[in-house]
């Protein structure tokens, strides 16, 4: 399913599996990603039936619909219980990543210790 081939799309399912999710949510959980990237990959997963977004007044919350995802069901709850799952998360969404990279403060640098 081409859908799941992009980290952030399994993540968003990940973030709605259990409880509907606001995008704004989904967005907080995802902060290097656009609020427009997050609406776009939430439309996408909708489309195909991944999601499924219900109004509640104003708000719209997204539900994964796990029947849709059939067999690989059990491959992503397996992968999300994987202790590695983070990391290759990690790389695979900084692989993914458009535009610059983020650029480090010198705070976050190591400090030199002073040599003796």
């Amino acid at each position: 399913m081409a859908e799941l081939q992009h980290p952030r799309r399994r993540e968003i399912l990940r973030l709605c599996w259990d409880t509907a999710q606001p995008a704004a949510a989904i967005h907080a959980a995802l902060p290097d990603v656009t609020f427009g990237a997050i609406s776009q990959h939430l439309r996408r997963l909708a489309t195909v039936g991944l999601v499924r977004m219900q109004k509640r007044g104003r708000q719209r919350l997204y539900l994964t619909q796990r029947a849709a995802l059939g067999p690989l069901r059990r491959w992503l709850e397996a992968s999300w219980d994987d202790a590695l799952y983070r990391l290759k998360l990690m790389a695979e969404l900084d692989a993914a990543r458009r535009g610059p990279s983020p650029s480090r403060s010198r705070s976050a640098k190591p400090k030199r210790r002073p040599r003796p």
